[in-house]
C-alpha cells in the first residue's frame, strides 16, 4: 500500500474517531436514546419511580419482560440469596426475597449482557467478554466489601459495581457503527480508556439512577492513595474495581486475569478472596456470561 493510501486511511480513522465522540456528545446533550435492549430496564425503572406502586404491580412489570424475570428467579435461587435451598418460581416471591434494588440491578445487567451479545459487536468479541467478566467481578467484590467491611447497603454496592463501566459498554455499541473503528479494536480501547468515565456518568443520570450511585462510580479509574479499609460507597467501588483487575483493565484484557495491586494484597482483603470468588461465580451463573 502506497503512502497516499495510508494517509487516506489514517484520515478516515481520525474522522470516524471524531465523529463517534461528536455523536455521543450530541446524544448526551439531549434525551439519550438507549439501544432497544435497555427497554426492559427503562420500563421497570419507570414503574419503580411511582411512590405508590405496589409489589404486585412491580412483579407484573417484571413478568412482562421474560428474560429479566428468568434472571431474577435465578438470582433469588442462587446460594447468595437462598442458603436454605428453598427454590421459588414466582416473580413476586423473588422480589420479596432479593429486594427492589437487586431487581433494578438485574434488569440493567440483562440489558448490558444483551448489548454485548449483539451481532454488531462481533468485531469486539474479546473486548466485550473481558468487559462483562470484569463488570461481574467488580459487582461481586463491591457487594462483599460492603457486607464485610462497612455498614453500607450491600445491594447498593452491587448496583454500583454493575454500572461502573456503563460508559464503556455504550462506547463499544457506538464504535460498532463505524467501519474504520470496527477494524481497529486498539483504537477503540484507547478511546474507551480516555472517555468512558465521563460518558458513563451522563448515562447513569439519564437512566435516573440515584445520585449516591452516580457519585460512587465517578473517577473510579483514577489512582488514589491506598485504602486500608473502605468507608464510602465510592471507596468500595474503587477497591472492588482494582480487585477485579481495574484501573488499567483495558490495557490488560489480553493478559489473562491480573492480580490486584500490591497494596490490596493485605490480610484484610485476602481474607475475602474466597467469598468474592463465590459471589462472582453466583453472578455468572445467574446473569450469564456474554459472548
Amino acid at each position: 500500500m502506497d503512502n497516499t493510501s495510508l494517509d487516506k486511511k489514517d484520515e478516515a480513522l481520525k474522522a470516524q474517531r471524531f465523529k463517534m465522540l461528536e455523536d455521543i456528545a450530541r446524544d448526551l446533550s439531549g434525551d439519550v436514546t438507549f439501544p432497544t435492549c435497555f427497554d426492559a430496564a427503562l420500563q421497570i425503572r419507570n414503574v419503580m419511580r411511582d411512590p405508590n406502586v405496589s409489589l404486585p404491580q412491580i412483579a407484573k412489570a417484571v413478568r412482562m419482560e421474560p428474560l429479566v424475570a428468568v434472571k431474577l428467579l435465578r438470582v433469588a435461587n442462587s446460594a447468595a440469596y437462598n442458603p436454605a435451598g428453598r427454590q421459588i418460581a414466582d416473580v413476586e416471591a423473588a422480589l420479596s426475597r432479593v429486594g427492589l434494588n437487586l431487581a433494578r440491578s438485574t434488569a440493567l445487567a440483562v440489558a448490558m449482557d444483551q448489548l454485548l451479545r449483539s451481532k454488531d459487536l462481533v468485531s469486539f468479541a474479546d473486548m466485550s467478554k473481558g468487559l462483562w467478566l470484569h463488570t461481574l467481578k467488580t459487582a461481586a467484590a463491591a457487594r462483599v466489601l460492603a457486607r464485610r467491611m462497612t455498614r453500607l447497603n450491600a445491594e447498593d454496592a452491587l448496583l454500583a459495581g454493575l454500572v461502573h463501566d456503563l460508559g464503556a459498554f455504550y462506547m463499544l455499541y457506538r464504535a460498532a457503527q463505524y467501519d474504520e473503528l470496527r477494524c481497529r479494536p486498539d483504537t477503540v480501547r484507547y478511546l474507551i480508556v480516555q472517555w468512558h468515565e465521563s460518558i458513563g456518568e451522563s448515562l447513569l443520570a439519564a437512566l435516573g439512577l440515584p445520585e449516591p450511585i452516580i457519585e460512587a462510580v465517578r473517577d473510579h479509574d483514577q489512582p488514589r492513595v491506598p485504602i486500608e479499609r473502605p468507608e464510602s460507597l465510592s471507596e468500595v467501588v474503587y477497591v472492588a474495581n482494582i480487585i477485579a483487575g481495574g484501573l488499567d483493565e483495558w490495557e490488560r484484557l489480553h493478559a489473562g486475569d491480573p492480580e490486584p495491586d500490591g497494596e490490596y494484597q493485605s490480610p484484610a482483603y485476602l481474607a475475602l478472596r474466597d467469598e468474592i470468588e463465590a459471589d462472582y461465580a453466583d453472578l455468572q451463573n445467574a446473569l450469564g456470561a456474554a459472548c
